[in-house]
């Protein structure tokens, strides 16, 4: 049946909602339900006509578009895992970009280290690197491109950051493999027991990194790095391809090894220890000695405590993961290099080569 434009329809308040989700091909009984329990029902008059729609059917609709937008919107942006890993915090509520203490003016200098991981494929340098971000072991292996992350901590007052960097798909790459060496502070580098080549390949990262920093500090001998080398897998029971003898023939007693398993946590408490030793960090920063806390929870303590005089000491030990951290970019990296150079009294130019 055709009607008139001129002449206005008059429905009641269900009559409006039916019509209202028939157009927008929304069904929502419960929405529907729940806003007509809280709105005054308009009365039906005896004639069908009348000069407009009421201010209320007016508000029902509004209400209504309101939380099918907010539902649209939920189902477009799903919920994304909070750093603790306990429970779900919408996106519009976690921070827009990375937070990076140095930058922000939140941590001293000495209190920002980078581990740079390398290692063969496949001897679980992923798992450990879960293990010290306290998440669980996983089984399934997938290849690492590369990993970027970082751990924010807050420890006697004092806010500290960790980045780890595990240059899987460096490998390949001398020249980037030996930007990220050159930009690390400390390094870890894990074998498995069962794999002899993943033995030999340590072997020859670790002579890379003393000539890589010694070219960089000007010194005429290679360099004595920051380095914990892991041997892992201790867990498995066929023969060994490497022996503890071995390492120390070759590697000498003055290295930090450890024999590991990421997956029933051999080895692991003491590796992490050293490596917060050899960076000049506390040891809570241990994922055994601290909680693990929202990013959002960790701002506010960080933010709420600058300035503040007689915070040291106060709260227990607490650790946050940025959920947006990204590798720095190799620009950046290349300027790292550069400054650090001129700092040592050296040309600057590129040293990666």
């Amino acid at each position: 049946m055709e009607v008139n434009a001129t002449e206005k329809i008059y429905l009641p308040v269900g009559g409006i909602l039916e019509m209202f989700n028939s157009l927008t091909g929304h069904h929502e009984p419960d929405i529907t339900q729940s806003v007509l329990q809280r709105a005054p029902l308009t009365p039906v008059p005896q004639h069908p006509r009348v000069s407009n729609i009421s201010k209320t059917s007016m508000g029902i609709i509004k209400t209504v578009k309101g939380r099918l937008k907010q539902q649209d919107q939920k189902v477009a942006s799903p919920s994304r895992s909070s750093s603790s890993g306990n429970r779900q915090v919408s996106t519009d509520r976690l921070p827009k970009r990375s937070v990076d203490l140095l930058e922000l003016g939140l941590a001293k200098r000495r209190n920002c280290l980078r581990i740079v991981v390398l290692g063969a494929p496949k001897v679980g340098k992923t798992n450990i690197l879960r293990g010290f971000l306290g998440k669980d072991f996983e089984e399934h292996y997938e290849p690492t491109t590369e990993d970027f992350h970082r751990k924010l901590f807050h420890i006697g007052g004092e806010a500290y950051q960790i980045d780890l960097l595990d240059a899987a798909s460096e490998r390949d790459f001398p020249a980037k493999r030996r930007l990220s060496i050159l930009t690390g502070d400390t390094f870890l580098l894990v074998f498995s027991l069962d794999d002899r080549e993943s033995f030999n390949e340590v072997c020859v990262r670790l002579n890379e990194i003393k000539a890589a920093r010694a070219k960089l500090l000007n010194l005429k001998h290679p360099a004595r790095v920051p380095v914990v080398i892991c041997g892992n897998k201790a867990d498995l029971t066929s023969p060994r391809a490497v022996r503890l003898s071995e390492v120390t023939e070759i590697l000498g007693e003055d290295v930090a090894y450890f024999e590991t398993s990421a997956k029933d946590g051999t080895g692991m408490d003491a590796a992490f220890r050293a490596l917060a030793t050899l960076g000049g960090l506390p040891g809570e920063t241990n994922p055994s000695r601290h909680q693990i806390v929202s990013i959002l929870s960790y701002q506010s303590m960080c933010i709420g405590q600058r300035g503040r005089r007689g915070s040291r000491g106060l709260g227990e030990p607490c650790a946050a993961l940025d959920p947006l951290a990204r590798r720095p970019s190799f620009t950046s990296d290349l300027r790292l290099v550069l400054r650090s150079s001129t700092k040592h009294n050296k040309p600057e130019r590129c040293q990666i080569q």
